[in-house]
């Protein structure tokens, strides 16, 4: 089988789709101890990735909230989306 785990070029949504399928997996009941293992290390690998970009969009969001030298920030209100 081939290894699933985050790649430089693999994009945040399917590092989540993966996240998420293998949580599925896990929840079902059907898995070996060590396939258990073995999707807890590639998840854990997929989560840190998936934060490190989140993170990154963060610091590109600041960057552009930045005025007169300052980063403002805004709290993210879902209710006042366009």
């Amino acid at each position: 089988m081939a290894d699933k785990t985050a790649e430089p070029t693999q994009s945040f949504e399917k590092a989540l789709e993966r996240v998420e399928q293998i949580v599925a997996e896990m929840e079902s009941g059907k898995l070996t101890l060590e396939k258990m293992i073995s999707h807890f290390e590639e998840g854990s690998k997929l989560v840190k990735f998936c934060s490190t970009k989140l993170n990154e969009v963060e610091k590109k969001i600041e960057l552009l909230l930045t005025k007169d030298g300052q980063v403002s920030t805004i709290p993210f209100d879902p209710e006042q989306e366009n």
